[in-house]
């Protein structure tokens, strides 16, 4: 089978982002299908090109890297500007391109018209997979405002879920939402991925920083900005230290619109209990959260937000390690349901405060939560399994 997927934001475990595409593509190349990811530069992976449009190969998966760049710190416009120039440019492979099956992966949402090219103009099979809400969860931070834009991307949105062969969500809180608003059935979550054997297995310690050896780390790992309510942790850092409280730290490691203003703040109010790191490959990244006391999971509270599938989910249950996470929807259920972590208000630093004291006081709770955590990931979020998953619906598509 020749699958093309489009998706803007590719990256290889070497980088500093979600490594889905890379692992599921990696699993279909080796059981035999042709598979050819369009993808742009995004500053948090590990893609790289000199030229305007350059294949690369990783693993067998052909990449066309279209030498655009998408940073989350550009301004409003910018980012915009990417979006169409890399949709303009995929369009055209989804006209020129073989294939037997197309993936549309969004938001944003613009990534769905080199989709339906594919669909309309060369009738391909399309299969619209949704990583976040798009445009809902952008109108609802604020982010589209326009009426007349928002009018085009709700029309958007329609066309591509109305045009796809199947839908695939990553998680099942976006699943309920697009089967309430559109009563589709051909929809399926397979949601991120636990890559248990890298973030699983136990790594050397020999390279922690000091801190780690004195100190009871909550980790925080990516996007340091509003939509990830970076400011609840600086809150529950201020507030730990106006308790006297010095067991506990806060490491934030990543970048965003809101790290250079917070370290700004850290160091008026001279937190020592909060301690910022820069972007590192993923692969660095595991000791530190496998030897964390927990792994915080703050997203802003609005209600699309309550669907997401954030990535640090997955890696922290999958290293044995609690969560504490501010969303309402399917993300508290699972913990809830298998005692792996907390949910606490998204605007009340208290309640954090409170479970990071009840943590510290009680490690025997957090190794218990700990390995709950990682049950659940060898069971449902295991990424050879959802690779799997995935390939079975493709296959069934390309059936028809």
């Amino acid at each position: 089978m020749k699958i093309v997927y489009f998706y803007q934001y590719f990256s290889t475990p070497k980088g500093s982002w979600g490594t889905r595409v890379y692992e599921f593509c990696k699993e279909w190349v080796a059981q035999g299908h042709e598979v050819t990811v369009v993808s742009s530069i995004y500053s948090k992976s590990d893609l790289q090109a000199t030229k305007f449009i350059e294949d690369q190969y990783f693993e067998g998966i052909h990449v066309k890297v279209l030498n655009i760049h998408i940073n989350n710190k550009q301004p409003l416009i910018k980012r915009i500007a990417s979006f169409i120039n890399y949709c303009l440019l995929s369009t055209w492979y989804a006209i020129t391109l073989k294939a037997d099956v197309v993936i549309a992966s969004s938001g944003p949402i613009t990534a769905g018209l080199p989709g339906l090219a594919a669909k309309w103009l060369r009738g391909r099979k399309m299969v619209f997979e949704t990583r976040d809400l798009w445009p809902e969860g952008a109108i609802e931070l604020g982010i589209i405002k326009n009426p007349v834009i928002k009018k085009l991307a709700y029309w958007l949105e329609a066309a591509c879920y109305k045009s796809a062969s199947h839908i695939i969500c990553l998680s099942p809180g976006m699943v309920q939402n697009i089967q309430q608003r559109f009563n589709l059935k051909n929809i399926s979550s397979v949601t991120n991925a636990a890559d248990l054997k890298l973030f699983g297995e136990p790594k050397s310690t020999r390279h922690l920083p000091d801190f780690y050896r004195n100190k009871k780390v909550a980790i925080y790992t990516g996007n340091i900005g509003q939509v990830n309510n970076s400011v609840l942790l600086f809150r529950a850092a201020l507030k730990l230290k106006q308790m006297g409280e010095n067991e506990i730290l806060f490491l934030l490691v990543g970048d965003g619109q809101l790290k250079e203003k917070l370290v700004k703040e850290k160091e008026l109010q001279q937190l020592d209990n909060l301690v910022f790191m820069d972007l590192m490959p993923k692969e660095d990244l595991v000791a530190l959260i496998q030897n964390a006391m927990v792994s915080l999971v703050p997203l802003k509270g609005t209600p699309v937000l309550d669907t997401s599938s954030p990535n640090k989910l997955y890696e922290s249950l999958a290293a044995g390690v609690p969560v504490i996470q501010n969303t309402n929807g399917w993300i508290k259920e699972l913990l809830q349901a298998n005692q792996c972590g907390f949910t606490v208000d998204a605007d009340n630093e208290d309640e954090l405060v409170e479970k990071l004291l009840l943590l510290a006081d009680q490690p025997e709770t957090v190794k218990a939560m700990g390995q709950r955590g990682k049950e659940i990931a060898e069971k449902e979020f295991d990424k050879h399994m959802l690779a799997a998953k995935m390939l079975k619906i493709l296959e069934e598509v390309h059936r028809g």
